[in-house]
């Protein structure tokens, strides 16, 4: 099976976009880019995070070999707006996926609205070859499925989550090749980092840019489970026998630590074959959570971890907002720096486009700048703040200052992420001056982004 998924995907390529601009100088050719993006991963779950309990070597070797992020953000904390922000450099409110999909949208919507570019579609008119393995989430009507919207090839899922196993959601079978359901066995990882390795090998002449959304670490839903069946983490054995806990160990935190060596494992199969092939030089390597670690209550698989961070997905508190974050590019970055600037996915396409020396569209509002200033050490943040928005609920950083509430018709509150991180003691009566002005900060944020 592995062998004629290997096959089809050699198969597939799409026309090249109208050629943008390049940039005027580049020191460098090129280089290859791999994004990962990793699913509900919270900023207290890995070891290079400060996890003692957990076993992610190759994710701990590569903050080791490049900059670990302290102070990143996504700007929204679910799935659907988080890729749609992430692949377009823009706030939800202006690219117009704000929400998080229905079933039948994954299956059949829009999503993202098709006006707007993604990464792909800059890259490849500069001639990258491009591709996505895995959580796609952002609509698969015709027009807005992976290789309308830029990537010459798509192995993966239309949905937010999956059954690890079945590739089930909601009932239906969710794999995909290209645009058509394609039948496959195996693990989810391990299938989607099988297909990047392979796509690699394939196109190890660069320039090539892989967008790697694996479904790990989202837990698995009851919708995608056989009527009867409870939910759980799902592993395989071998990842919970290798903490000396038995293959049929029923304890989540048990089964979530498994699942998050499990993605280790294929994270590093994949960092592997840059080194096979001798592209590690020239290859830029980024790897984010999507948003926080889900703590809702009452489902039994909260297990994960946004410590030292308050609360999780779905809010704009830190924990929801604030995840891992990676980077490793030998020709730019120095290994073993640790940077505390507050940066953001938004910053992901500027960041490719300077990879890639491509000048953005001039006719398009970015809301992400590019990070490898800060990233190298030799500059402060891009941002003078940013903002956050999902639901009902929203915040706004500037400097330490962190304004955030659950809903419109609620107040402020004022956290001072310095002394504070885990936004416990409120400063809203005290420090009212500071609250007025990120107040109106926020409200000219919104209005700008409003206006699109």
């Amino acid at each position: 099976m592995r062998v004629f998924l290997i096959f089809v995907l050699g198969c597939f390529c799409w026309p090249m976009n109208k050629p943008a601009g390049r940039a005027e100088a580049s020191d460098t050719n090129p280089a290859n880019i791999l994004l990962m993006y990793i699913d509900n991963v919270g900023y207290g779950d890995l070891h290079c995070y400060g996890n003692p309990s957990v076993q992610t070597v190759h994710m701990d070797q590569l903050a080791r070999d490049g900059v670990r992020c302290t102070d990143f953000y996504v700007v929204t904390s679910s799935c659907s707006p988080s890729r749609g922000a992430l692949l377009t450099g823009r706030y939800p409110l202006r690219n117009g996926l704000t929400h998080q999909l229905s079933p039948q949208e994954n299956w059949s919507g829009i999503g993202l609205p098709q006006q707007e570019k993604t990464i792909p579609q800059y890259l490849k008119t500069a001639g990258y070859a491009t591709a996505c393995f895995g959580k796609w989430n952002i609509g698969f009507a015709n027009g807005s499925r992976p290789t309308e919207r830029g990537f010459d090839e798509f192995f993966g899922f239309r949905s937010g989550n999956i059954n690890y196993y079945t590739h089930a959601y909601h009932d239906q079978y969710d794999m995909f090749l290209g645009t058509q359901p394609h039948h496959v066995e195996g693990y989810s990882t391990d299938l989607f980092a099988d297909a990047t390795c392979d796509f690699i090998r394939r196109q190890s002449a660069g320039p090539w840019f892989v967008y790697l959304p694996f479904n790990a670490a989202h837990f698995v839903s009851s919708i995608n489970v056989r009527e009867g069946e409870h939910p759980t983490w799902q592993v395989p054995p071998r990842y919970l026998e290798r903490y000396g806990w038995s293959a049929d160990d029923t304890d989540e935190k048990h089964r979530y630590q498994a699942v998050l060596t499990a993605l280790d494992d294929a994270i590093g199969r994949v960092l592997r074959t840059l080194d096979d092939l001798e592209l590690r030089e020239q290859t830029l390597v980024i790897l984010i959570s999507d948003n926080g670690a889900f703590m809702l209550p009452g489902r039994g698989l909260e297990v994960a971890s946004n410590k030292p961070l308050r609360d999780g997905g779905t809010t704009c508190y830190e924990g929801g907002v604030r995840v891992p974050a990676l980077f490793r590019w030998p020709q730019k970055l120095k290994p073993g720096n640790v940077c505390g600037h507050m940066l953001s996915h938004l910053d992901m396409l500027p960041l490719c486009l300077n990879a890639a020396g491509i000048v953005p569209d001039e006719d398009r509002i970015l809301d992400g700048k590019n990070p490898l200033p800060s990233l190298r050490g030799v500059a402060g943040s891009p941002h003078k703040s940013l903002a956050f928005s999902y639901g009902s609920a929203a915040g706004l950083r500037e400097d330490h200052w962190k304004l955030v509430r659950s809903h419109p018709t609620e107040a402020w509150e004022l956290y001072d992420l310095t002394r504070d991180i885990g936004e416990q003691t409120n400063l809203a009566t005290q420090k009212t001056i500071e609250l007025e002005r990120l107040a109106i900060s926020f409200d000219e944020w919104l209005t700008d982004v409003r206006g699109r």
